[in-house]
């Protein structure tokens, strides 16, 4: 079905765990006027826009919420890719790239096939990869294709960070970058808690605290490997932080997020999309932040970049 476009559009490519669950948080939120479901299986679609519309009467804001196909992009504002496969136990991300890019391939170009002129955000994983895919399949500019990058990754450390030092993790300002997956690094040197650096913080409390951080960033680390085997999937937490970007692209926030963004000079790197801070606005990614790095950062940054563009190469020319 086609509607006549009367505010921000945006259309979800995927009703998965982490499709239906970013659509509920859009809902919940009022940050969207028009949400289209689009999915394979067009009864799951079908079933997800009905559920939902069942719930606009307790939503902040009601939006429009239906079931369609791709010829509704063209009027939508931003296309959140949330389908492919998805990670299995023991599988780390970079084990999907093989099952994802093909489906990229068929999504994107449909996509553009409707004249779709808006942003790209892409939440698939392998992310980083996928995120340069889509970028590469749809020719859009590269500040107009986003991925989700760390943005969980960071919101995890936070809240780790906050729950040891018991504070809000809002007052938390610490960065997870690189690759969302087994090479993403903490910025330990420039992570503080109300101004105050979190190294200074454990410095009286001695060794026992040194390792307690260490212990922190594994659990970021691991965290999705550690709830796959727990339920299945992981779906809520990234679903809240795709509607954080969301509501930052709509409503042109100039927020800074650490997405998947295109490097081409900063920290070093070109030709890449990689976790990164990075200012968001209507108009995708305005600019890159380029927080600065101690020598052990920059090693670790680098490894991370190297990893991603040694699995591009083998997909596209490099």
């Amino acid at each position: 079905m086609m509607k006549n476009g009367r505010g921000n559009r945006v259309a979800v490519v995927g009703t998965g765990f982490v499709g239906a669950s970013y659509a509920f948080a859009l809902m919940n939120q009022g940050i969207a006027d028009e949400i289209v479901l689009i999915d394979a299986n067009e009864n799951k679609a079908e079933g997800d826009a009905m559920d939902l519309n069942h719930g606009k009467v307790f939503a902040p804001k009601p939006a429009d919420i239906w079931h369609g196909d791709y010829d509704d992009c063209r009027d939508a504002d931003l296309v959140v890719i949330c389908a492919g496969a998805n990670q299995k136990p023991g599988e780390t991300r970079l084990d999907l790239v093989d099952k994802n890019i093909a489906i990229f391939r068929s999504i994107v170009e449909s996509v553009m096939a409707s004249g779709f002129q808006g942003l790209f955000l892409v939440a698939t994983n392998p992310v980083d990869i996928l995120t340069y895919a889509t970028w590469k399949f749809s020719g859009l500019p590269q500040e107009r294709v986003i991925g989700s990058g760390t943005i969980l990754d960071t919101a995890r450390f936070r809240f780790l960070l906050g729950d040891y030092f018991a504070v809000a993790p809002t007052n938390v300002h610490a960065y997870i970058i690189g690759e969302h997956g087994d090479t993403e690094l903490p910025v330990w040197s420039q992570a503080d808690i109300g101004g105050v650096p979190i190294r200074k913080l454990v410095e009286s409390k001695g060794e026992e605290a040194q390792k307690e951080l260490e212990r922190i960033f594994v659990n970021v680390r691991d965290a999705a490997y550690q709830i796959i085997e727990k339920k299945g999937a992981t779906y809520y937490g990234i679903a809240m932080g795709l509607a954080r970007v969301t509501s930052a692209i709509l409503h042109n926030e100039n927020a800074i997020l650490t997405v998947s963004a295109y490097l081409d000079g900063p920290y070093g790197e070109r030709d890449v999309y990689i976790g990164v801070p990075a200012v968001i606005n209507r108009n995708g990614i305005r600019e890159v932040i380029e927080i600065e790095l101690d020598e052990e950062e920059k090693k670790w940054f680098h490894r991370s970049a190297a990893t991603l563009k040694c699995v591009l190469a083998r997909y596209f020319a490099q």
